[in-house]
């Protein structure tokens, strides 16, 4: 019996350490089979049919929308893996955990906003502003022709920063809590909102439950994100004291009720200020920023993924265990 409760212990943390290794090691997967793109897939033809002229009916179809598009991955992850998992020993345990990992690694992208960040530093570095602008439309929905290096600098790190919570350290707190089901549950919601997740008039209706679902679900990520990201200054030699002062004071300086806590932690960790046009700016202009700090930040969201792992997940994963038993 004592083995066994080992054996469930160690094994997500196995998945965890395989899937971390994966993404630094290999990167992202191809699209054609990456999971994300046939979750995009399926949010399109959903979309579609959940289209009504009826205000009311098309805000209960959005959240039809949300819960079928969560279920129709996370569900056959559970199963897949549960069966592998009642496979005899110890065959059965290796496969769960190998697939486990190659599933779990679909939900996160470490390497990957250093694919489409660091290509806009080193255009910047020839001084070749428009082929880092050709980079842009890859991380943000900002127009790039208008933008001048200082906004494409910033937009860059705003991307780095926020994405360290709904690209990583999201999906890592849901996978502790819930296992790998849990991570692909996250993914579903957030890939909903970048899709629908707004309040223009097409999507005011459909979009209204998947944006609620994300903002709640980023909710504490991107708190504990934001703190330890100060840390992460201090590891990467970066001003944590700065990153925790504009932490304190610029939070909640975004429309958003959670992007707000990285993207002011990131600018005072690199004593620089980040500014979305009439929209915010957060941190202390000090008149310098340059494509190295797009490289600093990448720095500092490794190390933060890092620290969550240790600090956030693994207690969980012990907790969960100690108190359900799976």
């Amino acid at each position: 019996m004592f083995s066994f409760y080992i054996s469930l212990f160690i094994d997500p943390i196995l998945i965890f350490i395989l899937a971390f290794l994966i993404d630094l090691v290999l990167g992202e997967y191809p699209d054609r089979i990456h999971p994300t793109i046939g979750i995009g897939k399926l949010i399109t033809y959903l979309k579609a049919k959940a289209k009504n002229k009826n205000p009311r009916i098309e805000k209960t179809n959005g959240v039809l929308m949300a819960l079928a598009a969560i279920l129709a991955f996370a569900l056959p992850v559970f199963v897949l893996l549960y069966l592998l998992r009642g496979l005899p020993h110890p065959i059965g345990e290796i496969l769960y955990i190998i697939v486990g990992a190659i599933l779990f690694k679909a939900t996160f992208a470490i390497s990957g906003m250093g694919q489409y960040t660091k290509p806009i530093a080193l255009a910047l570095k020839k001084r070749d502003i428009d082929g880092a602008r050709k980079w842009l439309p890859y991380i943000v929905r900002r127009d790039p022709t208008s933008l001048n290096e200082r906004q494409i600098i910033s937009a860059a790190v705003e991307s780095i920063a926020e994405s360290t919570t709904d690209g990583i350290t999201a999906p890592f707190f849901f996978y502790a809590l819930l296992g790998v089901p849990g991570a692909f549950a996250y993914r579903v919601i957030n890939t909903l909102d970048s899709m629908v997740g707004y309040k223009n008039a097409e999507y005011k209706n459909i979009g209204w439950f998947s944006a609620k679902l994300d903002t709640l679900t980023n909710y504490i990520p991107a708190r504990i994100t934001a703190y330890l990201m100060v840390v992460a200054a201090f590891f990467s030699g970066a001003n944590w004291r700065e990153s925790w002062r504009i932490l304190q004071r610029d939070k909640h300086k975004t429309s958003s009720p959670n992007a707000g806590y990285t993207i002011s932690a990131m600018a005072g960790a690199l004593g620089i200020q980040l500014e979305k046009t009439d929209h915010y700016k957060l941190g202390d202009d000090k008149g310098h920023i340059s494509y190295e700090d797009i490289g600093k930040a990448l720095r500092i969201m490794v190390i933060t993924s890092a620290l969550f792992g240790i600090v956030v997940v693994l207690p969980i994963i012990a907790l969960r265990i100690y108190v359900i038993g799976i």
